[in-house]
């Protein structure tokens, strides 16, 4: 089922959460609402699963206006950060519960449920947890008896708040891909909030960027992390370094290093940001004929694959990143406080009002 959300604004007290926002999720599909603490995604969740109410806007589900619709009229499955698990009904009984709570004439038989409880276990791979009680299982396994409650019902949409937010790192990522592999299996129409951008990029088809109550980007994660529409986006989507300075008919003078912006090639004396990704960074031993930036290299960490630098520029004092592969930094042969040469390989500028 599709699922479009037009013209939503929301706001608590002064505060604006939702500022006039319009979106689409695509039917089957897995989408996340990515964005820092206070942006406005849980907010837009709860408006979609008939939660919270909005000060104005639609909520259409397959086509149908749903905005006036109850929460249980929505058939919407939520998996909540802390699980919201009962905690005196084993797993089986979690599960069931809501099968069990329908209105007679929609309710399945005892046995029907034991079959339906039992098969979602086996999908979550815990069917040899069902007579435990919730606090006898770890974070990760009481996280997936959420999402089979959450199943259990066949919602038309499933909607996850933050869903491994209290979980570890390793049980994070281990669930993450859980989840990708669960979604390819049952194409529910999937809307997830987080505010970790690894776990956006690695699951979701398509990422839904979020500030200050308004979408700044969508897109699948390749789009929105080679081609960021704003430099919000650019910050937000993993590390990145910056070059200050004037844009004038295609060119950003970054303190005396000029580097090529040919998008602004009618631009006159703008005043302009270079966004530059650590990897786009290219590095070479120091020469007083070479061109590029003059840096130090402040401190290096070679572990791996790939060797993280730290670079102090020698102009300005500002800092750079550049991750490089460890062979090429070995065939560097460079030392902590030697000079070097830095070039971005890749440069995105953003000029006036855009910076």
């Amino acid at each position: 089922m599709g699922i479009e959300v037009r013209n939503i604004n929301k706001r608590f007290g002064n505060f604006v959460a939702l500022d006039n926002v319009s979106l689409n999720f695509p039917q089957g599909e897995l989408t996340a609402l990515l964005g820092p603490s206070g942006c406005g995604k849980t907010t837009l969740l709860r408006i979609i699963a008939g939660l919270e109410q909005p000060d104005a806007g639609q909520v259409f589900l397959d086509g149908e206006d749903a905005s006036s619709h109850h929460v249980r009229e929505r058939q919407v499955g939520f998996v909540f950060q802390h699980y919201a698990l009962f905690k005196h009904m084993t797993v089986f009984d979690n599960i069931a519960f809501g099968l069990r709570v329908k209105p007679r004439k929609t309710r399945p038989s005892e046995a029907d449920i034991r079959k339906k409880v039992m098969s979602l276990l086996e999908l979550v791979q815990l069917d040899w947890l069902a007579d435990r009680y919730p606090p006898q299982l770890s974070g990760g396994q009481r996280q997936r008896i959420a999402l089979a409650r959450a199943l259990a019902v066949e919602p038309r949409v499933l909607l996850l708040d933050e869903p491994f937010g209290a979980l570890d790192a390793k049980v994070r990522k281990e669930l993450r891909r859980w989840l990708r592999r669960l979604h390819d299996e049952l194409h529910v129409t999937s809307i997830f909030v987080t505010h970790d951008q690894e776990e956006a990029l690695e699951v979701a088809d398509q990422i839904v960027l979020m500030n200050k109550g308004k979408v700044e980007q969508i897109g699948a994660p390749t789009e929105v992390y080679n081609h960021p529409a704003s430099p919000f986006v650019y910050g937000f989507l993993g590390n990145v370094n910056l070059f200050r300075g004037r844009v004038h008919e295609g060119v950003l003078d970054a303190g005396g290093v000029p580097l090529d912006a040919p998008e602004y090639a009618e631009a006159r004396d703008a005043q302009g940001i270079g966004f530059v990704r650590p990897h786009d960074i290219e590095i070479e031993r120091y020469s007083a004929d070479a061109e590029g930036i003059v840096a130090k290299l402040r401190r290096a960490h070679a572990i791996g694959p790939l060797a993280q630098l730290e670079l102090e520029r020698a102009d300005n004092s500002e800092l750079i990143e550049a991750v490089i592969s460890t062979d090429r930094f070995e065939h560097l042969r460079l030392q902590e406080g030697e000079t070097v040469i830095v070039r971005p390989k890749r440069l995105r500028v953003f000029v006036d009002e855009a910076v």
